[in-house]
């Protein structure tokens, strides 16, 4: 059986939303690497585009490190699955019909809702959603601003 509760929020995270739950970062964290991860080189040119479009700024933020390559990468990927049946879509409509003329949902309908999906959940992981950007307490130029409130 699977852990409960939400997944917790990355310490990085916590830190620019300024800890708004005022709970005790974990001082005992494993740090990774700092260092920016390279494009994977197997990835898609939509995907690697999408890679160009936001990797270093998740690694300024100081959510980024070495080993957040694959995330990264599955989230570049799925974006660019989710562009291409979009893409799709706009050109075949979202139903089609069988030899018997009976009309069913587009395939390709079904890989852009699994794609959106995947989008949403790994994005979330990396701070990278609407809601998680209302929590951060904001950049400078690309560089990070927030701090982490005093326990009191």
């Amino acid at each position: 059986m699977g852990q409960r509760g939400p997944a917790p929020k990355p310490t990085a995270l916590k830190i620019l939303a300024g800890n708004p739950g005022h709970r005790p970062i974990n001082a005992a964290e494993p740090q990774p690497d700092r260092s920016m991860p390279a494009c994977p080189k197997w990835l898609t040119a939509e995907a690697k585009a999408e890679w160009r479009r936001v990797a270093k700024r998740l690694h300024d933020a100081g959510v980024l490190t070495s080993v957040d390559r694959a995330v990264l990468a599955v989230y570049c990927q799925a974006w660019a699955r989710w562009v291409e049946a979009e893409q799709m879509i706009d050109l075949h409509g979202q139903t089609t019909t069988n030899d018997k003329g009976v009309a069913y949902l587009s395939p390709w309908l079904t890989a852009a809702i699994s794609a959106r999906k995947d989008v949403a959940g790994f994005a979330a992981q990396l701070g990278m959603t609407p809601s998680s950007r209302s929590r951060l307490t904001g950049f400078a130029d690309g560089q990070q601003t927030g701090k982490a409130k005093k326990e009191t």
